[in-house]
């Protein structure tokens, strides 16, 4: 449950669609489409068409990108050229597959939900750190790409091939299959095994569940520098509790069966090992497994030691290690405390080349602060302050030492911003005057950049510049673009100035008095104010049918201060619900056509958690709520995310039972009107919350509704369902809010 992609984009229905999609075919006796809902369903949010997957190559001659055709998922290799201008597609799907269908492993697709990446065809590909090689992974097999000639070449693996990568040379590729770790020499084109005895319950080289789904750490093995060794994890999950997933609408099928480990019990147990290429004998890395029990990072950069981050169980202290490759022995670099938690950014430690030291990101100081460290661990200085709103590294371009980042003070923006050795952040000139949101990639040596850029009224656009701001020319999208422009605002309300926007009808009539409905996240780990027509686009839609709609971003969220994220410690339901009623009712107070005898609230995951919390715990002020795929008893969600915040449900209880649904379902007093919707298929927050919570409502004589899903997961991809459940959504508040 944490962000992925735009946090402002997290609530918005489907985040992309598991299939080819090709528009709906209308029977007779439907009644006649909502032709905003299903052109959003069917577009993917208006997404599709857009250019994803950027890299740079190193000479700064070309911009790579993948893209749809408008109303596809099918992704395709596309290159721009710098000095022209001009984009040309170097590969598709049909020309690899050659008629065949595109097929995926179960652990491939497991490892995509975990990923949120529902895109068929290419949805991913490896470039050579030379630039003249590219690796792109198809239907369980591999091609590389000679870019000089364009020709295409399959790599000879075995079936099944999981997250395969070019070596540091590009000579050789290695990848997972089959549960062990193996490479081809692209030179002969064999494919040989460099771990061997892997299994189902004890992988080589693949990130375990908490890994991929709360660390985002995806890799389960890492290349040496020079291409002669590998590091690989070793999950072994016998002791993790099983769930299994039945599709109810094929019992036929059976159940697929996955190791998930809940709150208080057993979790993987991960090590590290680095064998030669070759193969031989794996020397383990050594650190008190007992005291540090998760491997959340490991780095093998140019110019650093093999370096691994581990947490202890709570995740208030870590400690950063570097590893003797030859005997496995670790030494102490970094040890990062926190009484709350400690917060991971894959990014780092980030490795200067010359191995003088290492970046590193913390929010000791109050934010998020990247410092610089000595090689033996001890602090240089720090590199971007905490009042800079440091987001996502862009790049550090180790020639000059310059930094560049994405974020800003104002959590409802983003823009692109250099730090050059020892200064402070300046913003890069970029020719957008107004708020908006941009995230920058930055070549190697610094001198083009690609630029993602958003704002209020404009969707996105992907311009490519100079490093000194000159547009060169901007990356050619086919997206269908919105037949309006949302009509929100974006403002700072109350004594804790909430963060909050506020999405009006089209055809708003000052002095009427609107029904309100709420679009909640509230999690620590996303915010949904942003500056962004994306973002509100199905927010308009909502409210034109006669509703005012508001988003909040309450105390618990982060991208302010660790202080203000920290507050949900040990108690999920109380802040975060409060925090959405006080910056509700400050808003009421300047815009009075506010109705809050009529408020409803909606949100996924745990938006959906906070929009059944609201109804159960406030329907004195909360009327109608839906909620989607919620966390209802924390005791059934995994380990890593809910003890960072709860803690250990032996040592902190009353955190569990103030946090469950269940403790407010139970209770003697009157709900809101309540719609629950969930993914039957769901392997995150698994199907069986809402059948807990529909089940202590039933007994305790609460009417609600449920809304079950088929087969969905977390993600919803079917554009039809998407439509239908948003017609359904508005249903339940137009007869319950109206």
């Amino acid at each position: 449950m944490r962000q992925a992609l735009t946090a402002a984009l997290l609530l918005m229905s489907a985040p992309a669609l598991a299939q080819e999609l090709k528009p709906q075919a209308m029977a007779p006796s439907q009644k006649q489409p909502d032709l905003f809902l299903r052109q959003y369903a069917e577009t993917r949010r208006f997404q599709s068409g857009r250019p994803t997957g950027v890299r740079i190559t190193p000479d700064e001659q070309s911009v790579l990108f993948l893209r749809t055709s408008p109303t596809s998922n099918v992704q395709m290799l596309y290159a721009f050229d710098v000095a022209n201008g001009q984009a040309r597609e170097l590969l598709t799907p049909e020309a690899l597959l050659k008629g065949t269908e595109e097929t995926l492993t179960p652990e491939e697709k497991a490892r995509r939900e975990r990923m949120r990446v529902s895109a068929r065809g290419f949805t991913s590909y490896n470039l050579s750190e030379d630039g003249t090689r590219l690796l792109v992974p198809l239907s369980g097999r591999l091609y590389v790409v000679d870019r000089a000639t364009g020709k295409s070449t399959e790599v000879k693996t075995g079936p099944g091939v999981i997250d395969p990568r070019l070596s540091p040379d590009g000579k050789q590729v290695a990848y997972v299959r089959g549960h062990d770790v193996y490479r081809v020499d692209l030179a002969s084109n064999q494919e040989k095994a460099v771990t061997k005895g892997g299994t189902e319950q004890k992988t080589h080289g693949l990130a375990e569940f908490v890994a991929q789904e709360e660390m985002s750490r995806f890799s389960g093995y890492w290349w040496s520098p020079d291409a002669k060794s590998i590091a690989y994890t070793e999950s072994d999950t016998a002791d993790v509790e099983k769930l299994t997933i039945v599709d109810v609408m094929h019992p036929e099928k059976g159940g697929e069966v996955f190791p998930y480990p809940r709150p208080g019990k057993p979790n993987a147990k991960v090590r590290l090992g680095i064998t030669p290429v070759t193969g031989g004998k794996t020397v383990w890395a050594q650190w008190d497994a007992q005291k540090y029990p998760y491997l959340a990072t490991v780095k093998w950069d140019k110019g650093g030691p093999l370096t691994v981050l581990v947490q202890n169980r709570l995740q208030t202290e870590e400690q950063v290690l570097a590893v003797d490759p030859a005997t496995g022995k670790t030494r102490v670099l970094l040890t990062e405390k926190d009484s709350a938690w400690v917060e991971l950014n894959q990014d780092f430690p980030l490795w200067l080349e010359d191995g003088s030291g290492f970046l590193w990101y913390t929010e000791r100081n109050g934010g998020p602060e990247v410092e610089l460290r000595r090689a033996n661990g001890e602090l240089e200085r720090s590199v971007v302050k905490p009042d800079a709103g440091f987001r996502n590294l862009a790049r550090f371009v180790q020639s000059d030492k310059t930094l560049f980042f994405s974020g800003d003070p104002n959590p409802t923006e983003s823009h692109l911003w250099r730090v050059k050795d020892g200064g402070a952040p300046v913003k890069v000139a970029t020719g957008n005057t107004g708020p908006g949101l941009e995230m920058g990639m930055v070549s190697k040596n610094g001198g083009l950049f690609v630029l993602s850029t958003q704002g209020p009224k404009s969707m996105p656009r992907t311009l490519v510049m100079k490093g000194d701001g000159t547009k060169l020319g901007e990356l050619p999208e086919v997206a269908q673009e919105p037949s309006f422009t949302p009509n929100f605002e974006v403002r700072q309300v109350g004594p804790k100035k909430f963060w909050t926007s506020l999405v009006k009808p089209r055809d708003f009539k000052p002095g009427t008095k609107l029904p309100v409905i709420v679009e909640v996240y509230a999690g620590p780990t996303t915010t949904v104010v942003h500056q962004s027509m994306a973002a509100h686009l199905l927010s308009q839609w909502m409210a034109d049918k006669g509703f005012l709609v508001v988003k909040v971003d309450g105390r618990g969220t982060p991208l302010r201060t660790a202080e203000w994220n920290r507050v949900v410690k040990h108690d999920f339901a109380t802040v975060t619900l409060d925090d959405q009623i006080e910056a509700v009712q400050a808003l009421a107070k300047e815009v009075p056509e506010m109705d809050l005898k009529r408020v409803g609230i909606t949100g996924w995951s745990f938006g959906g958690y906070m929009a059944a919390l609201a109804a159960l715990k406030r329907p004195d002020f909360f009327k109608a709520a839906v909620s989607g795929a919620p966390v209802v008893d924390w005791r059934d969600y995994d380990t890593h995310y809910t003890e960072r915040y709860l803690g250990l449900p032996e040592e902190s209880p009353q955190a569990y039972e103030v946090s469950s649904l269940l403790t407010y379902a139970k209770k003697d007093a009157p709900i809101g009107a309540l719609l629950l919707l969930h993914g039957t298929a769901d392997d995150n927050v698994y199907f069986f919350h809402t059948l807990k919570l529909s089940d202590a409502l039933f007994r305790a004589g609460k009417p609600h509704q449920l809304l079950p899903l088929s087969g969905l997961t977390h993600m919803v991809p079917d554009p039809l369902v998407t439509e239908r459940q948003y017609e359904r959504v508005m249903a339940h508040f137009q007869q319950n809010l109206k």
